[in-house]
């Protein structure tokens, strides 16, 4: 088989190298602006210029107008892909107010977190240390999906107009959220609770010494 590799230059080999360590890190694919400040391109749209050249030979897939929306083929080959909308950060902390701005889109492999073709699912990356005694810590990304929860499910939710990421219970038929960390308090709500995503897989956020 012919190795598509020997006809990169230089420079799109170390980009290529660079989205396949960035996302083994960090479960995505780096945005534009990762790229430009990486490398030190003048603008995001010469980074996207460099993606478009890998493209051109066949050594990645993109989706156009979709940010981080890039797949290697070989990934394609061998799993079922959807593409699944980024929503910034979600506090798994003190709840907060927060309106959800889409920050592009995640590639994931259906099969593999267990998700039906047809789900609504959605990526978030969490912020803040209330959960970690589930083992969901600063900076590590979770994938929900958008439907009923159970008791002791793990959910984003708008409580009272603000969102979080905590455990859902039920405590004589009254739902509330808990947190996986004793130093944060139990969050009853006063007027309303909605379930915007049940957790379905973790990504972790490879760190650093």
């Amino acid at each position: 088989m012919f190795d598509l590799s020997t006809k990169l230059t230089d420079r799109q080999r170390e980009l290529l190298d660079y989205l396949r360590q960035y996302q083994r890190e960090n479960g995505v694919m780096p945005s534009t602006r990762d790229i430009q400040r990486h490398f030190g391109f003048s603008s995001q749209t010469a980074a996207m210029s460099h993606l478009r050249a890998l493209e051109k030979k066949g050594v990645i897939q993109r989706h156009p107008n979709k940010a981080r929306a890039v797949v290697f083929p070989e990934d394609l080959e061998r799993a079922e892909i959807m593409d699944i909308p980024l929503y910034g950060m979600i506090p798994a902390g003190y709840a907060s107010p927060q309106e959800q701005q889409a920050d592009g889109s995640i590639a994931v492999d259906v099969n593999t977190l267990g998700l039906g073709r047809n789900a609504k699912a959605f990526a978030l990356k969490v912020r803040g240390e209330s959960m970690i005694g589930a083992n969901i810590c600063d900076g590590d990304m979770v994938i929900l999906e958008t439907k009923e929860p159970r008791p002791r499910d793990i959910v984003a939710a708008l409580i009272d107009g603000e969102t979080t990421l905590k455990r859902f219970l039920v405590k004589d038929g009254l739902p509330y959220l808990k947190a996986e960390n004793p130093d944060f308090p139990d969050l009853i709500p006063a007027n309303e609770l909605i379930i915007q995503g049940v957790m379905q897989a973790l990504i972790r956020q490879v760190r650093r010494d």
